[in-house]
């Protein structure tokens, strides 16, 4: 998430973060966490279990599956070669990892489905804009079954929708398409290839270098020049097979019985080569310049053919991905961003020599009582310290002086009130826990 505070020019010796990459300062690790804490408890629920992939692979695991012609290989990869002239990338999705480390690690031989998820750092060199860095984070679920049941696309669906639904986000719809299998999408590419041959000297020079070997990437296409062409464009839904209509009708048959709000979008189909059938995307609005935009907050699909081309035994697969730093643009944007103040934890003043020396001692004994406490144990003046407690919102203020130091006692203020009162310390976490329900 990046810093929107002001930063000074930065001078000849003063070092900066590389574009696109950003600090997550202490202010804003509150909201990182929730979302990440909100997302994990929600999948636990779904029975997912966790698992962490490494940050380098090889560069084939990506060019194989994720698809040579894709923005992300062809254009956002970041490499690394070793002495040895080996070739890796730091990762720029989850799904591959995932379903490398599926086969690798004999998963399935565990009972179907295997549910698995991860959050962490990703990485695409792209033009930085909101929501868009070149490190960024991601909440990732996946489920490998033994058949391609529509249940599962729709148990996906839901979870994304209620991670965001569960942080307040309450406008989501779901942008949902259906690109077929590998029996039913060659006629579609050939159709696409026919409709936009004649086009070809007015589309973007992307569109025209991706029509003959990944047309339904012009789908994807954002460039200005090309939309009147995609918005004419044959849609997937009429070159289905059969078992394919009969799999999209059933996704949706269950978001009905969800009363999960969706919308068909024709033109979906998702940048990434290795997706098959369902493909989703979860949309809201923001403002720019009084004018309203769609804005994916993530999204995913199911993808059957992966597992297989990875070298493991045929896997039907279906996931998901929520952009972290997305979801806090909208969270932001829409003033849901909860202030980062201390909750209940008491603030230790401390006045004097002796009392400094042993209020370490003190903040232990709190740690042991479970109470949180904040000290500012560099400042010496009682208005200074009091000031800090002020400022973070602490209900109570502990105030350590010599006297009390000699006393084995603490003086308590209630910050709000100014009331004022002596504890012994062996009483004072039964009274602080008491003065803080």
């Amino acid at each position: 998430m990046p810093n929107n505070k002001k930063e000074k020019p930065a001078g000849p010796n003063r070092l900066q973060s590389v574009k696109g990459m950003h600090d997550v300062l202490p202010e804003q690790v509150a909201i990182f966490e929730k979302i990440c804490k909100n997302a994990k408890d929600l999948l636990d629920f779904y029975n997912f279990q966790r698992i962490t992939t490494p940050i380098v692979e090889r560069l084939d695991l990506y060019a194989r599956t994720t698809g040579e012609t894709s923005d992300i290989v062809e254009k956002q990869m970041f490499t690394l070669k070793t002495r040895s002239s080996e070739t890796f990338a730091l990762r720029p999705e989850f799904t591959p990892g995932i379903a490398r480390s599926y086969i690798q690690n004999n998963m399935d031989q565990l009972s179907p489905p295997v549910k698995l998820f991860s959050i962490g750092p990703l990485f695409r060199y792209e033009q930085p804009q909101a929501g868009r860095l070149r490190q960024f984070n991601q909440i990732n679920a996946e489920i490998f079954s033994v058949e391609n049941d529509p249940i599962y696309d729709a148990q996906i669906i839901l979870a994304g929708y209620q991670i965001l639904n569960d942080l307040k986000i309450k406008d989501i719809i779901i942008s949902i398409n259906s690109i077929g299998c590998k029996n039913c999408r060659p006629n579609y590419r050939k159709a696409l290839i026919n409709y936009y041959k004649s086009r070809e000297k007015q589309l973007c020079e992307d569109c025209k270098r991706r029509l003959p070997t990944n047309p339904l990437r012009l789908l994807d296409c954002k460039s200005e020049q090309c939309q009147p062409f995609k918005e004419r464009a044959p849609i997937t839904v009429e070159y289905l097979c059969g078992p394919c209509k009969k799999h999209f009708k059933e996704v949706l048959d269950y978001l009905d019985h969800l009363k999960l709000p969706y919308m068909l979008n024709n033109f979906l189909v998702r940048g990434l080569d290795y997706y098959s059938k369902t493909v989703f995307e979860f949309i809201t609005e923001t403002s720019e310049t009084e004018k309203k935009i769609s804005f994916a907050l993530g999204g995913g699909g199911r993808y059957d053919y992966l597992v297989d081309e990875l070298g493991g035994k045929p896997t039907p697969a279906v996931g998901l991905a929520l952009g972290i730093e997305r979801i806090i643009e909208v969270l932001r944007h829409r003033n849901l961003i909860p202030t980062n103040r201390p909750k209940g934890k008491v603030f230790l003043v401390h006045i004097g020599e002796l009392a400094k020396k042993q209020s370490l001692c003190l903040v232990e004994l709190l740690r042991m009582a479970h109470i949180g406490v904040i000290e500012s144990l560099g400042k010496e003046s009682l208005a200074a310290q009091l000031r800090v407690a002020d400022r973070v919102g602490s209900p109570l203020a502990l105030i350590y002086g010599q006297k009390e130091a000699h006393e084995d006692s603490v003086l308590v203020r209630d910050m709000k009130t100014g009331a004022q009162e002596t504890i012994p310390i062996a009483k004072l976490p039964e009274m602080i826990k008491k003065r803080l329900g």
